[in-house]
């Protein structure tokens, strides 16, 4: 297909409202998006019901998360021989399905497979409503495309833990499947009414069809090996030990995932039609954004698994009450994504507002690494609000950053390689987030031992006040000696912790500011009036 034709049709759009097909697109991307945080808060429950261990219940997110970063790639290739209309409905509607038949499972293993499945179905979504979004709308209004995009992708790992946590505790954690049917057929249905393939996709479908079927079965075979063991090494490496596992899982599944995303990058780079195209890397402005989205998205999820654990082992709050606390970050998110889609609209180039995220995320992680076991729950919220306020001010210009400098034939491999990228930094994220408190807090154990020795006269005040007071409710003096010895250990664990929790958040502090030097490796990235995606 010439140049001259594709920059033709670039200009036509879609017969219905371009809003109306943002909201129609943006249901089921919420939908799947939040499946990948709503299911964390319930894994005990999901245990106890099947009557399996806690850790083998971690495989209901790790499969799916596996299977969602395998379909992500290839989900441009996927869209371009099905058309992204009919892959994004098939998607849809086997999603739904597949989340009905999570929540009938009898077992585990059942569990599990429905999650695989799920997990396939909801790859393509977030690609292909992004996609569908930057050809609905005009050029100077992609920034306020990106912004409804971003609300999806950004208020739906807020509010999972807190809709997981009600629906497990007032309800049952089948429940956390099942809300997912009527949204899905509702999503399904406002889709296939109102969306609708540009010309130029229909014309690459077209000319597909003249050619004879051709598919990357190697590159793909290396993708699933890759992505497998990247995400069982991530789940199970704290439990294994990571490289000091003595049974070598751990050292096994490093040295495959290596081995396999080096002969991946090198066969996809040697071939034309590669089913996971790097090439879109070449371009600086995609590059330094996949790089700051892969990080960002493991900051988002290493906060949002990290500070629901601070509050329900530290400060004794249940799931549903951690939700509650962690929910009104979602109000500035909104109102944040909002000021970047205006700011976006008036031609501010995109990489200040980046700047400015990435600044606020800083500012509300270390203000978070700032806090005490004495702090009222509004103390928790607020550094949260800033934390995701950073976050919600990135997102919108840095989709727009990262794909102006891509061509439109690159577009869909882009798109893919983008999502890919996001949702392994949120895998990374949370991973890192339990190692680094489970390390620190072995740390800060060891240290904090160091003065409980019985020549400290504080230790020995605490011990003697701890065991006349259990005197008086036991009556048992060597009852009493111990239960003292009990609680100063209890009181180190509880200090130890939650300095390993502080500290996750003062590196993720410091995390967000180097990321601040990728800004100014790249292009100016302006939403003009009249400019388009796929300048060069």
């Amino acid at each position: 297909m010439s140049s001259a034709a594709l920059v033709s049709t670039k200009t036509q759009r879609p017969p219905v409202n371009p809003w109306i097909v943002a909201a129609a697109v943006v249901v089921p991307t919420f939908m799947e998006v939040l499946d990948t945080t709503i299911a964390n808060v319930a894994l005990r429950y999901i245990a106890g019901g099947l009557s399996a261990s806690v850790n083998d219940s971690e495989w209901v997110i790790t499969s799916y998360l596996a299977a969602n970063a395998t379909i992500l790639p290839i989900s441009g290739w996927l869209s371009s021989r099905l058309g992204r209309r009919n892959y994004f409905l098939i998607s849809i509607a086997v999603f739904t399905i597949a989340s009905g038949l999570c929540g009938t499972a009898s077992s585990l293993e059942e569990l599990i497979l429905f999650r695989v499945i799920q997990g396939l179905a909801g790859g393509g979504l977030q690609p292909s409503s992004q996609g569908i979004l930057i050809d609905a709308f005009p050029p100077e209004k992609q920034g306020s495309a990106m912004t409804l995009f971003a609300i999806a992708g950004l208020i739906a790992p807020v509010i999972g833990p807190t809709l997981g946590g009600y629906l497990t505790v007032f309800y049952e954690w089948r429940w956390i499947f099942y809300i997912n049917i009527p949204v899905g057929a509702l999503g399904c249905l406002a889709c296939y009414l109102v969306v609708e393939d540009p010309p130029y996709l229909k014309q690459i479908r077209a000319d597909l069809r003249r050619r004879p079927v051709r598919f990357d079965y190697l590159g793909l075979s290396l993708l699933i090996l890759a992505v497998s063991c990247w995400e069982i090494l991530l789940s199970k490496g704290q439990e294994w030990d990571w490289y000091a596992d003595p049974t070598w899982r751990a050292q096994t599944m490093a040295i495959i995932f290596a081995v396999s995303l080096v002969s991946l990058i090198i066969h996809e780079l040697r071939i034309p039609d590669p089913v996971v195209n790097f090439r879109p890397l070449a371009d600086r402005n995609f590059a330094a954004c996949s790089m700051i989205v892969f990080s960002v998205y493991g900051v988002l999820y290493a906060t949002s698994t990290t500070l629901p654990g601070l509050l329900q082992t530290l400060f004794g709050y249940d799931a549903y009450a951690s939700g509650l606390v962690l929910s009104p970050s979602g109000i500035g998110s909104v109102a944040m994504l909002l000021v970047s889609g205006f700011l976006l609209g008036r031609g501010t180039d995109a990489r200040w507002l980046i700047l400015a995220g990435l600044l606020l995320m800083a500012a509300g992680n270390r203000w978070m690494a700032s806090m005490n076991l004495e702090i009222s729950p509004s103390l928790v919220i607020w550094p949260r609000v800033v934390t995701f306020m950073g976050i919600s001010l990135i997102f919108a210009p840095l989709t727009v950053a990262a794909f102006q400098g891509v061509s439109q034939q690159m577009r869909g491999a882009a798109v893919g390689l983008f999502a890919l990228l996001r949702n392994e930094g949120g895998s990374v994220g949370t991973s890192l987030a339990k190692t680094l408190v489970q390390r620190r807090s072995q740390f800060h154990s060891a240290r904090v031992g160091e003065f409980l020795d019985p020549l400290n006269p504080q230790v020995q005040d605490f011990l003697n006040q701890g065991q006349s007071a259990f005197i008086r409710e036991t009556g048992d003096p060597a009852g009493s000696s111990l239960m003292s010895l009990q609680a100063l250990d209890a009181l180190r664990d509880q200090q130890a912790t939650s300095l390993a929790y502080f500290d996750s958040f003062w590196f993720f502090s410091m995390l967000s500011l180097l990321l601040v030097g990728l800004v100014f490796l790249m292009r100016p990235s302006v939403a003009e009036k009249g400019a388009h995606i796929g300048a060069e």
